[in-house]
C-alpha cells in the first residue's frame, strides 16, 4: 500500500445531459491535459459512468487538478472531486482503469458521497484517514471559499483562472485572451487571484500574484 491523495470525481447531472457522449469526450481530453500539468502518481482516468479517479503524492496537487478538469469542462459540464488520504493499494497494476482499495480510496468515496448529499454550492470535499483532522477542516474551508468563488466568475474569469493555474502571468493571460491588462486585473481582483493564492499557500508557497 501506499499513502496517497485520492481523488474521485464525477460529471454533475450528467443523466440530464443533451448529449453525453460529447460530455464524455470532453472529460476524456480534461483528463489528459491534467495528467499532462500535474503528473499524478496515478494517472487521472475515467471509470464507470461518469467518474474518474487519479492518486497524488500531495493535497495541493489533488486540489489543483480537481479545479483545473472543472475549469477545463465549464460553463457547458460541471464537476465534483472528492478527495481522500490514506494508505491505498492497486490490486492489478496492468488493468485499466486501476482497480483501488484501501482507506485512502474509502475516503475519497466518502467526499464524493457527501457532496452528492450535500449543499449545491460545494464541489469538492476532503476526508483524512492519516493525519489531522483539523487539517482536514482547514482545507474544506479553503474548498468551500474556492468553488463558491468559481460559481460567480463569468466565461472568461473561468479562463483566466485556468491559464492562471497553469502558471501564466497577468501579461500573458491578456495577451492569450487578446484584451487590455487592466481587464485580467479586473478578473483578478473578483476572485481570480485570491484562489491562485490559496492555491500557493496550500501548496506551500507565499502567494502573490
Amino acid at each position: 500500500m501506499a499513502v496517497l491523495y485520492t481523488l474521485i470525481g464525477d460529471l454533475v447531472g450528467s443523466r440530464a445531459l443533451p448529449d453525453r457522449g460529447a460530455a464524455q469526450g470532453a472529460l476524456a481530453e480534461a483528463l489528459v491535459g491534467a495528467n499532462a500539468v500535474m503528473c499524478p502518481v496515478q494517472p487521472l482516468e475515467a471509470t464507470v459512468g461518469d467518474e474518474f479517479q487519479g492518486g497524488f503524492s500531495h493535497l495541493a496537487d489533488a486540489a489543483r487538478a480537481s479545479l483545473l478538469v472543472r475549469l477545463t469542462l465549464l460553463p457547458v459540464v460541471d464537476t465534483r472531486c472528492g478527495l481522500g488520504h490514506g494508505e491505498t493499494s492497486v490490486y492489478d497494476e496492468t488493468r485499466t482503469p486501476l482497480l483501488q482499495d484501501g482507506p485512502g480510496w474509502w475516503a475519497a468515496r466518502d467526499a464524493i458521497d457527501a457532496l452528492a448529499s450535500g449543499r449545491s454550492h460545494r464541489r469538492t470535499w476532503f476526508v483524512e484517514r492519516q493525519g489531522s483532522q483539523d487539517r482536514a477542516g482547514a482545507v474544506n474551508a479553503f474548498l468551500t471559499c474556492r468553488d463558491q468563488l468559481v460559481e460567480r466568475l463569468n466565461d472568461r474569469g473561468l479562463r483566466m483562472l485556468r491559464l492562471a493555474l497553469l502558471g501564466l502571468s497577468q501579461k500573458q493571460i491578456a495577451e492569450a485572451e487578446d484584451v487590455w491588462p487592466s481587464a485580467v486585473s479586473q478578473q483578478f481582483s473578483r476572485g481570480v487571484g485570491a484562489i491562485v493564492d490559496g492555491h500557493a499557500l496550500l501548496g506551500g508557497g507565499t502567494g502573490g500574484h
